[in-house]
């Protein structure tokens, strides 16, 4: 008689492990946002003086806020 090593873990350990990963990236994904929301609202906040001597204009401010966020 042949013996066979189940060395898989369970089903219920692994959807949970799954589930914890995902909440994860999704806490991650979601503070990632807010710090982009706050740069945006820093940035905004400026007036065309500043934003001028920073070398940047109203329209880009989003892409400065995005690049600022996510492209680290």
């Amino acid at each position: 008689m042949a013996h066979v090593a189940n060395n898989a873990p369970a089903v219920g350990a692994s959807l949970a492990s799954l589930v914890r990963a995902k909440a994860e990236e999704l806490a991650a994904r979601y503070a990632k946002w807010r710090l982009y929301r706050r740069t945006l609202r820093e940035l905004s906040a400026l007036d065309n003086r500043d934003l001028a001597d920073l070398g940047l204009s109203r329209a880009s401010l989003r892409s400065v806020a995005w690049h600022a966020v996510y492209d680290n």
